[in-house]
């Protein structure tokens, strides 16, 4: 009788599972919580973030999570995830209708058709242009757009989704994980450490050249090794059937209305990025409001202005947006089900006992040994709390403080957040936006974090290189 091949369960089912083990942890860890205390992080504008104070660590009466709270967890997290969720949603059909014009189709076909065996040097440009974005204003969820893009891109080019999908996610996430000046991480963190805002920026630059030329040239090596032989690539018979590639043997018109389209969504991305962007770092770390809001409405503009340009009537413009967002349902609802795993430990208020268990393991250890303890630390943090400044906000005023005790640099304990934070990004599943990426490429998870694990894990070893020299050279 033939062995039954090991499937991978479902990223539900993933998380379904750790909602499950904390919910039952909640009945074994004692209850604890830190009180919060606001702290100013811009004084021009007087915007506020709410920290923990480190000081005020206490027990309170258990409340362990209940059969209910169990079964709402992830209804709970659908409603405190909508924003993100709809805004995937609308981005999602956005660029369905943008893919219906067949515009991008003809424009980048051409572009490759015109560079012929020079492909493989658009992979460097594009992922140190994505990784600039990363490390600049922490690009995140504003490479979901860009993704159907560059996969359609590099199975035409004679590579596979994974490719392109690598492309965008790898390039932008290296230099979100090595950032010199990302405000959502770096700004936040040494705000919190009290330390002088961007300080340390050389070493970070080093760290940001070294981390993205290792991504670059283990994507390159990858894509060169897939063109070689497509068999060998994990998405290879699914790419087959793909009715979403660009055939360069029959391209679609590029005449003026197709440029125009390319032209509305040129501009939509330079005020994305430079509007939005840019906004986020001169008005604050987090925006008032309008940051998930604003990209959806950008994006739901611009998809109406490119149905009227190419000529898809009212129906068809309709039907090519709900289409895009059925496409997405699956990845955007990984939100709320990831969001499910932090309501059930706020439930039984077992979050913070365990960040506190984890910073008295670093009490009395050498410095050294602490500084690659409280990286460890922040990459296990990840997976739970994946936003970036959400992290700093629940971890750092615990390890800056820390960092005093355990003869660790406030800088180094930063260094090792924004590491922590960043290289899990685009591998776990209770990242929103990358769950949201691969459901727009139809690559499965699994079968990315396959490919991905390698990487990841020298992206770690590179990351646990820079927190020790960070502590030898007392980074401060």
């Amino acid at each position: 009788m033939e062995k039954k091949k090991f499937v991978v369960p479902h990223v539900y089912i993933l998380l379904l599972a750790l909602i499950l083990l904390f919910s039952l942890l909640s009945y074994i860890i004692p209850s604890n919580v830190y009180d919060y205390h606001d702290v100013v992080v811009n004084p021009e504008t007087g915007q506020t973030r709410s920290v923990v104070d480190p000081e005020t660590y206490h027990a309170v009466d258990p409340t362990p999570v209940s059969l209910m709270q169990f079964l709402t967890a992830v209804p709970r997290g659908m409603q405190e995830s909508a924003q993100i969720i709809f805004f995937i949603f609308i981005v999602g059909g956005a660029m369905a209708v943008l893919q219906e014009t067949r515009a991008i189709e003809a424009g980048m076909g051409r572009m490759i058709k015109a560079m012929k065996s020079k492909t493989l040097l658009l992979i460097p440009i594009v992922m140190f242009l994505f990784s600039l974005c990363g490390s600049v204003f922490g690009m995140a969820e504003e490479t979901i757009p860009f993704i159907p893009i560059f996969v359609s891109l590099m199975i035409a080019a004679g590579y596979d989704s994974i490719t392109g999908v690598a492309i965008v996610f790898c390039g932008a996430s290296a230099g979100f994980a090595g950032a010199f000046i990302n405000p959502f991480t770096i700004q936040v963190a040494q705000g919190i450490a009290q330390l002088p805002l961007l300080s340390g920026m050389t070493f970070r630059i080093v760290m940001y050249i070294c981390m993205v030329l290792l991504t670059t040239i283990t994507v390159m090596l990858y894509a060169t090794k897939v063109k070689k032989n497509p068999q060998l690539s994990p998405m290879y018979e699914f790419d087959q059937t793909r009715e979403d590639v660009a055939d360069l043997d029959s391209l679609p018109t590029f005449g003026g209305r197709e440029k125009a389209i390319l032209l509305v969504f040129l501009a939509s991305i330079i005020l994305l990025i430079f509007g939005v962007g840019m906004g986020v770092i001169v008005w604050g770390l987090v925006t008032k409001g309008w940051y998930m809001d604003e990209i959806a409405a950008l994006f739901f503009g611009m998809s109406m202005i490119v149905a009227a340009i190419g000529k898809l009537g009212i129906n068809g413009y309709a039907n090519a947006l709900a289409k895009g967002m059925a496409d997405i349902a699956g990845g955007a609802l990984v939100v709320g089900f990831a969001r499910g795993i932090l309501i059930v430990m706020n439930d039984a208020n077992i979050l913070h006992t365990i960040l506190h268990g984890a910073a008295g393991l670093l009490q009395g250890l050498p410095g050294m040994v602490s500084a690659v303890g409280m990286y460890i630390f922040q990459c296990l943090l990840n997976f739970i709390v994946p936003s970036g400044s959400g992290q700093a906000a629940v971890s750092m005023p615990i390890m800056a403080p820390l960092s005093d005790l355990v003869g660790v640099t406030r800088q180094t304990a930063c260094i090792a957040f924004q590491l922590g934070d960043g290289i899990s990004n685009i591998f776990t599943p209770t990242s929103g936006y990358f769950m949201a990426g691969l459901a727009l490429a139809k690559v499965p998870w699994s079968k990315w974090a396959k490919w991905i694990l390698p990487l990841i894990g020298l992206q770690y070893l590179l990351g646990m290189i820079f927190v020790i020299a960070a502590q030898i050279i007392q980074l401060g």
